[in-house]
């Protein structure tokens, strides 16, 4: 996707992708990872999400990546926190206590920039890309984290009647992208109740570890 067309999307406030609540997928799933408290776990493509809420209020740290400068202010605005900003490269670093988010484009995020992170939380990154875009994403992200466990989620819809994002991934594409570095778990398949923009429709939750 160009930044223009997800820029358009938080300028008009079209951001049907931010959901309302924390995912109640994070919410049953995230112990999998079997973390300890104050670990640091990257959010790719975060947005304002309330996971991240979540995260920081049972203890965790939280680190991000995010391509809208705007939705990192309203992040931090709902959080009542005041970052400190700063130029890191070719990115901004929004910046508080237990929270970094690096607002730019993912791949001029290095490891060296990221910093060590224990974990990986992927809702909205991977559905997010185009085809054509995952496969250097997905070998970018395994990069920069070290090869981190990652809690993913997916879906998965016939994309010939919908055009995405998000996109359908396949179990064999999650495989493709990362059979090679991680044991690859699937949680869950499951339809969703209200199916997707009015088309069938599976979740899938995956541990990568």
């Amino acid at each position: 996707m160009e930044k223009e067309f997800w820029l358009s999307k938080w300028k008009e406030n079209s951001i049907a992708f931010h959901e309302s609540e924390t995912n109640p997928l994070l919410l049953k799933y995230f112990e999998e990872l079997s973390l300890g408290k104050d670990s640091r776990i990257f959010i790719p493509l975060c947005g304002k999400t309330l996971d991240i809420a979540w995260f920081l209020s049972n203890g965790y740290r939280v680190a991000g990546a995010e391509l809208v400068e705007m939705a990192i202010q309203q992040l931090f605005q709902e959080l009542g926190v005041e970052p400190k900003i700063s130029q890191v490269g070719k990115l901004i670093l929004y910046s508080a206590k237990g929270i970094d988010i690096f607002v730019g484009d993912i791949f001029n995020l290095s490891k060296e920039i990221l910093g060590p992170v224990d974990a990986v939380y992927d809702r909205a990154a991977l559905v997010a890309l185009p085809q054509e875009t995952r496969l250097r994403y997905s070998a970018h992200l395994t990069q920069i984290t070290n090869k981190a466990p990652q809690l993913l989620i997916t879906y998965e819809y016939d994309q010939t009647k919908l055009a995405g994002p998000p996109f359908s991934i396949s179990a064999e594409e999650v495989n493709l992208h990362y059979k090679n570095a991680y044991t690859v778990k699937n949680l869950l398949s499951q339809e969703i109740a209200s199916g997707l923009k009015g088309h069938s429709a599976k979740e899938n939750v995956w541990k990568l570890y």
